[in-house]
């Protein structure tokens, strides 16, 4: 190896199970918060209202005691006259107004005023949680947008690292729980807002008694604390385990095929079992924790009814205090104490949130990513497709490189067939040519361009590669075709599809194009999504064409079907085709071998057998395996097709591959 060349930029030399274990666990994380907040920023107006609306139902909340205890009871039914100096905020003349407005009774006239209060209070608290909820869900929509767009532009670095499961928590489980933050929380600012019109008014009204009141506001602030203290880990566990139980379930259901085959489901179950029973443990603790504050919560504004009436009604009977005033805190308490209990049941949901916060936020931050240049070189309309390789040396981890000193070229419009056993580095050259690892300045290039110096998205358009495992999206056959791509019309989509021979297939299904594929298109047969696969890069038109095992997983029939397609598609294109079928292989103008990620030889395929070395001995390995299952299926079949027989597999030892790191 070339002393001067330096190991890939896309070795990585991050510890990627800090994507879980680096988070800070605070509590509390107010930067966190602010940040979230700045996601409301574009909804600003719809908040401002909803606050106002708030401010509306608070106000007229703390009227209606007013009207039970000063205008009802110390005004009508008991007049006590020194309760006129006592503030009652004007409702007692509303009152009788009202009264000499409709003719009714004063005592007729306060239910009305009461009942005009409770629900004009209803409906503005209504109008706040409506439009509080709607400009939490815009802001959490964003973020969610922000979130897919990012983990869609991380590297294929990241995703062989990070559990697609735990990027999925993320964008569904921790986000639903950012919602509930930020509607508990604001909410929370409106609960305090009658929480200090009580304080003023039962100021007004009883100094002593309101000390009183005071006093189970620290109780009940100490208590949240020591909530807050225990159920905080609980929570994070909770989110941990919610977390495995995703990630288990998407690598089970995603193999079903291999869970089902080696017979695991038992073992799956029990596994998963073991996973379900922690989450239900840490979620059952939560709960005790919660209904155990709840009840605490719960007597202590009893007690404190309790402790105002027994001060209350001893002022009461000395004549320093009315009855109505009285009455009017016992209904206040709950003004009173409620904000702060309220503070102690948004733990629950801030715990959770926080959590998630944290967690979104590290996968917005992660600065994983394809770099980019910043002057990207314009490519021509139509390249001319020279590709050349210069001592490319690549590893996937730190130390445990796959690709050594690879050195190769392909001239425009040529043909490159690249053959090696199992592991040998040939799928990882095509995703280095495509980028999707970060490489070192100088080592591919595309038409005498560093690769580093295109765009990636421009350099994509024009390498259009075929793998052996095709993806279907959840969509119709046209879409599976355009990939929605508005350069590509429904004509050329059907052109490409009629060259590919694939035509005939998706005429025959129930909606011909418009027929829906489900999920990983398993309505349809492998030889048919690998022919969608061809008429998918046939319609991008691209000037470079990779096939990756592209006809590995096609029967004989349907690979003779496409063999003429395959000319079609490949003329005029700089192709380079892995591939495992001789026929394949005899068509290309060179073939490189590769063997432990090095170039051992390359050359026609003449020049190969001539030199009589690696790729002579797999490719007469290979020939006698056929000839011998060749001569068994004469015997079989009485000695009519032993003669039609002939090699058709790759010069290899081993089966294909689908990955080489």
């Amino acid at each position: 190896m070339n002393s001067q060349v330096k190991v890939s930029s896309a070795t990585p030399t991050r510890d990627y199970s800090a994507f879980d274990a680096e988070l800070t666990h605070k509590a509390l994380n107010v930067n966190m918060f602010v940040r979230l907040l700045a996601w409301l920023k574009p909804y600003r107006f719809t908040l401002s209202l909803s606050i106002l609306l708030t401010l509306a139902s608070a106000a007229i909340a703390v009227l209606q005691p007013i009207v039970n205890g000063r205008v009802v009871i110390d005004t009508i039914l008991l007049p006590n006259p020194k309760s006129s100096e006592l503030p009652d905020y004007g409702m007692g003349e509303f009152v009788y107004s009202v009264a000499d407005w409709t003719g009714a009774s004063p005592l007729l006239s306060a239910v009305f005023v009461y009942a005009f209060l409770v629900v004009i209070s209803s409906l503005a608290s209504y109008g706040h949680r409506l439009l509080l909820s709607r400009s939490t869900l815009q802001a959490l929509r964003d973020l969610r947008s922000e979130l897919f767009q990012k983990l869609e532009t991380k590297p294929m670095s990241f995703y062989d690292h990070v559990s697609v499961g735990r990027v999925m928590t993320r964008l569904t489980n921790d986000v639903e729980n950012l919602i509930e933050l930020l509607t508990g929380v604001l909410e929370l600012v409106g609960d305090f807002i009658p929480f200090f019109l009580a304080l003023f008014l039962m100021w007004a009204i009883s100094p002593e008694l309101t000390v009183y009141t005071m006093l189970f506001i620290p109780v009940v602030a100490v208590a949240t604390s020591l909530f807050r203290k225990v159920l905080g880990n609980t929570y994070r566990n909770v989110r941990n385990a919610v977390s495995s139980i995703n990630q288990y379930m998407q690598e089970n259901l995603i193999g079903m095929e291999v869970v089902q085959l080696s017979r695991r489901e038992q073992l799956n179950t029990q596994q998963f079992g073991e996973r379900n029973e922690s989450h239900r443990d840490y979620q059952f603790h939560a709960m005790n924790l919660e209904t155990v504050y709840s009840s605490f919560n719960n007597s202590l504004i009893t007690v404190a009814t309790g402790v105002i009436i027994w001060f209350g009604g001893g002022a009461v009977i000395q004549e320093a205090i009315s009855l109505g005033s009285v009455v009017v805190f016992t209904q206040l308490i709950g003004m009173m104490i409620g904000p702060v209990q309220a503070v102690g049941y948004q733990f629950n949901t801030l715990f959770r949130a926080m959590a998630s916060g944290e967690r979104i936020f590290q996968a917005i931050d992660w600065d994983e990513s394809i770099k980019e240049p910043d002057n990207p070189v314009p490519l021509a309309n139509k390249v001319n497709g020279r590709l050349e390789f210069r001592n490319m040396s690549f590893s996937y981890y730190m130390g445990e490189e796959v690709i050594h000193d690879v050195s190769f070229k392909v001239n425009p419009g040529e043909k490159l067939a690249i053959v090696g056993p199992t592991g040998s580095g040939k799928s990882t050259l095509i995703k280095l040519l495509a980028r999707f690892y970060d490489i070192d300045d100088g080592k591919v290039f595309l038409d005498d361009v560093d690769v580093n110096h295109i765009a990636s998205v421009d350099l994509r358009q024009r390498v259009g590669i075929v793998l052996q495992d095709f993806h279907i999206f959840s969509g119709t056959v046209l879409d599976n075709i355009t990939l929605n791509n508005p350069r590509i019309s429904s004509e050329a989509a059907k052109e490409a599809a009629r060259i590919v021979n694939a035509d005939p297939f998706i005429c025959a299904l129930p909606e011909g194009y418009d027929t829906f594929l489900s999920e990983r298109g398993l309505n349809l047969s492998q030889g048919q999504r690998q022919l969608l696969a061809f008429a998918r890069v046939l319609a991008a038109d691209p000037e470079i064409l990779v096939l990756d095992e592209a006809t590995a997983s096609i029967d004989t029939a349907t690979e003779l079907m496409i063999q003429e397609a395959l000319h079609r598609i490949m003329e005029g294109r700089t192709s380079i085709v892995i591939a495992h079928r001789l026929q394949t292989i005899r068509e290309c103008d060179k073939v490189l071998v590769l063997h432990h990620g090095e170039v051992r030889e390359y050359g026609t395929h003449d020049e190969l057998m001539a030199l009589q070395g690696i790729y002579y001995t797999l490719h007469e390995l290979q020939f006698q395996d056929s000839r011998i299952a060749a001569e068994l299926s004469g015997n079989a079949s009485g000695g009519k097709d032993a003669e039609r027989a002939q090699p058709r597999d790759v010069p290899t030892s081993e089966e294909p591959d689908d990955e080489d790191g």
